[in-house]
């Protein structure tokens, strides 16, 4: 089973203006089938192969040569050397879509590709599948607690896995493959126990110094994991808005998951049931809307230009896209007349139109009103917005 990916058309495109396309992502979000169907008649090598690794590492110019141009290096970063030795090959043969790189570690990537290949490789990102893609192929789960629990990861639809076997699996492998490649943590307990903290935290205010606290770990340790979750692409930090509507309340980011079934797994969530009355359910909503605007945007090549607002009397607008759009998002699949109250707010303070304001929640209904429209989470997307 193969689901068309929204990156996929921005993959062929880049592919014919560059020598390399590099496509960095989360573990297990589909990278490796993405760059197959999109490239059937490259040669595809994986260095996680020991033999294969051991190749690239000692003999670089020799691997490059073996396989000639056309060819899609999986997990890359397991292969500093050989980078270099890309940027020569392909200046002397300048030849657009000549090596396709992937891999899990954005950080050890990006690294090398600012040493060697800056100018010479595009570079973009993929995430577990979106509400679109999985609508798209007819596999979207009809209820909202299901897709929560479920998310968006491949082989969860491939193979049928029950979620909290497959994220227990999953995180074991994150830890010993992923994380200890960028940083060298002897205390994997400690660091698990701080990723399951940070699920807790869903949707709230970065504060380092409480994380420290719960966590039994000092502060620069905190700055030091969280940063770690950032470059692996687990969590995603939302900024606030750079304008200041008043008084701004914090300047410190939120946190969100990129997948929120993983943060579901993480707060020991074993059946489906348990979501909907769990106490953070609104929390992973929001999560799970935020995400999909994340997505929106990676999955058009470009940084997404998301961020949130609040101020010291309690209104706030949970995602502001670029500087045109304000949405609030809600957890509830009625429609409530104080809905709109933050949004009617904002349009107090500025010159944003009602055009641009919505509520993104639970329910199925589009309806416009006087302050800005409903819009359900089924339909986020660039139709909702245009960009």
């Amino acid at each position: 089973m193969y689901v068309t990916r929204a990156l996929e058309q921005k993959i062929l495109t880049l592919s014919t203006k560059f020598p390399i396309l590099t496509l960095t992502g989360c573990r297990q979000c589909g990278k490796s089938t993405l760059l197959k169907h999109c490239f059937p008649d490259y040669r595809y090598v994986s260095l996680e192969d020991h033999d294969v690794r051991e190749f690239a590492l000692q003999d670089p110019r020799g691997f490059l040569e073996s396989f000639g141009i056309h060819t899609i290096i999986d997990e890359a970063q397991h292969a500093p050397k050989l980078f270099s030795y890309l940027q020569t090959k392909v200046d002397r043969d300048n030849t657009a879509g000549s090596y396709i790189l992937s891999g899990s570690h954005e950080f050890l990537l990006m690294r090398q590709i600012s040493q060697s290949l800056a100018g010479r490789c595009a570079v973009l990102r993929l995430a577990p599948f979106s509400v679109a893609e999985l609508s798209a192929a007819s596999l979207m789960p009809e209820d909202l607690d299901t897709w929560l629990f479920q998310g968006g990861y491949p082989r969860l639809y491939q193979a049928d896995i029950a979620p909290p076997d497959y994220f227990s699996s999953y995180i074991q492998t994150y830890v010993e493959r992923d994380v200890r490649l960028i940083r060298n943590i002897t205390d994997h307990n400690a660091f698990v126990r701080f990723v399951k903290i940070c699920a807790g935290r869903i949707g709230g205010m970065l504060n380092y110094q409480s994380l420290a606290q719960d966590a039994d770990i000092s502060v620069p340790t905190v700055k030091e994991w969280i940063s770690i979750l950032q470059l692996s692409n687990i969590i995603y930090l939302l900024q606030p808005h750079y304008r200041n509507f008043g008084k701004r309340l914090t300047k410190a980011p939120k946190l969100y998951f990129y997948d929120t079934a993983l943060a579901i797994a993480l707060l020991g969530l074993r059946e489906q049931g348990q979501v909907g009355t769990h106490y953070l359910r609104g929390n992973l909503f929001e999560n799970m809307v935020v995400s999909e605007y994340v997505k929106l945007f990676l999955f058009q090549g470009r940084i997404p230009p998301l961020s949130y607002w609040s101020d010291r009397n309690r209104h706030g607008i949970d995602l502001f896209v670029s500087d045109h759009t304000a949405i609030s998002i809600k957890g509830g699949a009625t429609m409530r007349s104080s809905d709109f109250d933050d949004l009617a707010y904002l349009q107090c303070l500025t010159s944003l139109e009602a055009n641009n304001c919505a509520v993104v929640y639970a329910g199925d209904l589009e309806v416009e009103t006087a302050h800005g429209r409903y819009v359900s989470y089924r339909n986020i997307g660039g139709e909702v917005f245009p960009a």
